[in-house]
């Protein structure tokens, strides 16, 4: 293992996503969600299908043995990305990454209830404090008045936290894929899968995109492939529970290009909340690691001659 290198490339993987959904935000006020995930989606599998080939794993990571498994993780996780693709033309960047956090709370509770996974006192709480920073953002925007503004960004709180919800399941969902499924073929069918999908929403209204929101699209699609290869690759080098907490950088870099590229300050009670959501999220990590190495004693404990 080389865990400096795994945290690096996931740093990388959170800075390009990043500058992707940047890129979605730009173009969200003309473009509609799900033409963005189209863009996203079949502009990633070049990259990918390049990734495979150099890594001379085209041919295996094109196979499945679970099919339907993909198109499940692909229905709710495109559901996921046009979520949170909508969302970002509602709401204020770091607003939007904050709430996002929710998603990994919301595993803990989804792997008990369909993984029959154990959940004990530690990470109810932990679940239950990141819960309250997820209510604590949402305060403003559930008291707004009756403005439209008001209404458009209680709105997109809305979509972001039942984006949340659908992320988490789909998580659930490549817990069940990993067990017999190749990591390159869970990203490039979902790739597809997504690409697929996405045309349903063309009676919703696509548009033409002008030349320069084209090739912010293109480009969001390319990087999101890039993303996902330093991604996946960061978890050759280091342990989930190593890397898994350097997802929360992914707030400073909302807060400057919040603040730089689109003139977004965001609330002390959003900070406060996001401070709550993260803390949470990094006890439940810890915990994993502990409950981890634990079993790892307990392993090599039973083992003869050990």
């Amino acid at each position: 293992m080389q865990p400096l290198r795994g945290i690096a490339l996931k740093v990388i993987s959170v800075c390009i996503f990043m500058c992707m959904a940047s890129l979605i935000k730009a173009t969200s006020a003309h473009v509609p969600p799900g033409q963005a995930v189209f863009f996203r989606s079949f502009c990633a599998i070049p990259v990918i299908i390049v990734w495979l080939a150099l890594r001379g794993e085209l041919r295996h990571g094109l196979e499945t043995k679970y099919p339907m498994g993909h198109f499940w993780r692909g229905l709710v996780g495109t559901t996921a990305m046009g979520m949170g693709f909508a969302a970002l033309g509602l709401l204020p960047l770091p607003e939007v990454t904050a709430l996002g956090y929710a998603a990994p709370l919301l595993v803990v509770i989804f792997a008990a209830m369909f993984l029959n996974e154990q959940v004990r006192a530690f990470r109810l709480t932990a679940v239950a404090m990141g819960m309250v920073g997820v209510m604590i953002v949402l305060s403003p925007r559930l008291s707004v008045g009756a403005d439209a503004l008001g209404a458009r960004e209680t709105l997109g709180a809305m979509i972001v936290l039942m984006g949340a919800v659908f992320t988490a399941l789909a998580q659930i969902f490549v817990r069940k894929l990993v067990a017999t499924e190749d990591t390159a073929a869970i990203v490039f069918w979902f790739s597809v899968t997504a690409t697929f999908l996405s045309l349903v929403t063309i009676p919703w209204g696509w548009v033409l995109p002008a030349p320069r929101e084209a090739g912010m699209l293109v480009l969001a699609g390319i990087l999101g492939g890039f993303g996902q290869i330093f991604l996946t690759s960061s978890y050759r080098f280091a342990a989930a529970s190593v890397i898994a907490p350097f997802e929360y950088t992914s707030m400073l870099l909302a807060l400057l290009v919040g603040y730089f590229i689109f003139d977004e300050v965001p609330e002390l009670i959003t900070l406060a909340g996001a401070v709550l959501i993260i803390g949470a999220g990094v006890l439940i990590i810890w915990r994993e690691r502990q409950l981890g190495l634990e079993r790892k004693r307990q392993r090599e404990a039973g083992t003869p001659g050990g």
